[in-house]
């Protein structure tokens, strides 16, 4: 029997956590939503999640990037996938397939918002090793 593995999204849209929590779900995980980086923290006092989904901008325009500065300083092997309408805002990009992105952005993946369910599962198998 394949283990259930456990999903951490954060995003303080609430339409967007909905859609994505139905589709992980459907696909057999276990999902803990948080609607910004302080209630991620927390989550993190009581559970250890697989792998973790995290909006960019939430309370402050970086609060992704703190956020995943944080979860990789407690959990360094847990992959991280952001997610951004951050480009289609304001022109600016970001990629963490670069060498010097990664080092400063933390996160294993970035997509860009609006993200396809289908998308969004096939960055969490790659990065899981399913």
């Amino acid at each position: 029997m394949q283990q259930v593995r456990t999903i951490l999204l954060v995003d303080d849209d609430h339409d967007f956590r909905t859609q994505q929590k139905v589709m992980l779900e459907a696909h057999n995980y276990k999902v803990i939503e948080a609607e910004n980086a302080t209630a991620a923290i927390e989550v993190l006092n009581h559970q250890t999640p697989d792998l973790a989904v995290v909006d960019l901008m939430m309370e402050e325009h970086d609060s992704g990037f703190t956020l995943c500065h944080n979860l990789k300083k407690r959990l360094p092997e847990m992959p991280i996938i952001m997610v951004t309408g951050v480009a289609a805002e304001t022109g600016l990009a970001f990629n963490v397939k670069t060498r010097e992105e990664h080092r400063w952005i933390k996160a294993d993946a970035l997509l860009e918002k609006p993200v396809r369910a289908e998308q969004l599962h096939q960055e969490i198998k790659r990065l899981l090793k399913e």
